[in-house]
């Protein structure tokens, strides 16, 4: 495996055990569908949240969600769309974003809510 992609795997768990921390029980990690995914769905009381996993090892091209444009936002709303609908689900939904710095430092986890 790539180490951009061990790194990847990485923030996602380390995603996943923030979001266990704060509550959130977790229904799915790395959803697919044909050319869709997910990285994590959860559940936050009764809200049906899709995150977003964003990880770099460092700061030198901007914070990882600043990545995130307005054709993966498109994409994300699809693959949520077709999950909901595979799922037969009726909840309220929300797009979430962990950022994630991780290296030799330390690792810093920024989670916006509501992202978009």
């Amino acid at each position: 495996m790539a180490s951009h992609n061990k790194l990847g795997r990485l923030g996602e768990n380390i995603a996943k055990d923030f979001l266990k921390q704060r509550g959130f029980i977790i229904i799915a990690m790395n959803w697919r569908h044909l050319r869709y995914e997910i990285d994590i769905v959860a559940r936050q009381q009764n809200i049906l949240v899709f995150v977003e996993v964003k990880t770099r090892s460092t700061f030198k091209y901007g914070f990882p969600d600043e990545s995130i444009d307005h054709k993966k936002e498109n994409r994300l709303r699809e693959a949520a769309e077709i999950y909901i609908e595979q799922e037969d689900l009726h909840n309220e939904i929300r797009f979430d974003i962990v950022s994630i710095v991780k290296n030799n430092f330390g690792e810093k986890v920024y989670h916006i809510t509501d992202a978009f």
